[in-house]
């Protein structure tokens, strides 16, 4: 499987569990819930950067996106 696709299930896995929207996610991350919803989708490939704003976001561990 492609890291793209396992971050787009891991990040949209997580962001249920936590009962937040791309909408929100993307106001805490600073960046738009399209891009957000790019990611979720695998149509973008996200930089380490990106992955570790939205880790922290989320309160957990970058490689826990890519698991």
């Amino acid at each position: 499987m492609d890291l793209k696709d396992v971050m787009a299930a891991n990040l949209r896995r997580i962001r249920h569990d936590r009962d937040l929207t791309q909408e929100e996610l993307a106001e805490m991350t600073g960046l738009s819930a399209r891009y957000i919803g790019s990611i979720e989708r695998a149509r973008v490939s996200a930089s380490v950067t990106i992955l570790g704003k939205i880790a922290d976001a989320l309160a957990v561990a970058p490689g826990d996106l890519l698991r």
